[in-house]
């Protein structure tokens, strides 16, 4: 069983942080990039925009160690999804790939969506809260929000969905940290669309997580 789980969540989590790295190589790190010349002084704000947003390049040194750090976060989403997808089957659910597109989206929302709501990607240069304590909340509603899901999901009582209910919504009638004034050089179109390609590319992944995940478990044997 352990080889199973281990073999699924390997070979899903390595195809799904490639996919992820290549797209944020492709559509968020010119965002980011272009966003750290404002950081840096090199362009200010204007009437009129003052550059034209092309493609950076590539640095191999950096763009490999995105690509293996992807990589390996998405390997250890893998291993949390597949051990959820182990203890739902023993309820009786199938597991196959469709049926882990489900189970991809479930995660892309308790991952990225859930915290995101609150406290979304922020470009460099962003005015933020003191970082551990926006870790400590992310790691909070990313906990919370996983099992709000996995009660609505396999819940068999009001009891259960009203739990799963408190929840997700707790986190953020919390509040998430954020600093008292919010200021940054980048204009906040760069931002938006900083945090529109990073919940897109999170999505892809998720999904391509999920199914493969589903995919190789359903056909793998027991060991």
């Amino acid at each position: 069983m352990f080889s199973k789980i281990l073999t699924s969540a390997l070979i899903a989590g390595a195809v799904a942080g490639l996919l992820a790295a290549l797209l944020q190589l492709f559509s968020i790190q010119p965002v980011l990039l272009h966003t750290e010349l404002f950081e840096t002084g090199q362009l200010v704000h204007s009437g009129v925009s003052d550059a034209h947003f092309e493609s950076p390049g590539f640095d191999m040194q950096r763009d490999i160690l995105s690509v293996v750090f992807s990589m390996l976060i998405y390997a250890g989403y893998g291993l949390v999804l597949v051990a959820l997808m182990n203890m739902a089957e023993a309820q009786g659910v199938s597991i196959n790939a469709r049926s882990g597109i489900i189970w991809g989206i479930a995660g892309f929302i308790s991952v990225h969506l859930a915290p995101g709501f609150s406290l979304p990607p922020e470009v460099p240069g962003s005015a933020a809260a003191d970082v551990s304590d926006r870790q400590i909340w992310w790691f909070a509603t990313v906990f919370a929000t996983t099992i709000a899901i996995w009660l609505f999901s396999f819940g068999k009582n009001w009891i259960a969905w009203a739990a799963g209910i408190v929840l997700i919504l707790a986190p953020h009638v919390i509040g998430a940290p954020h600093p008292s004034i919010l200021t940054g050089p980048a204009p906040t179109e760069l931002g938006g669309m900083f945090a529109a390609r990073s919940f897109g590319v999170g999505l892809a992944a998720w999904v391509m997580l999920g199914c493969l995940a589903g995919y190789f478990w359903s056909n793998s044997e027991d060991a």
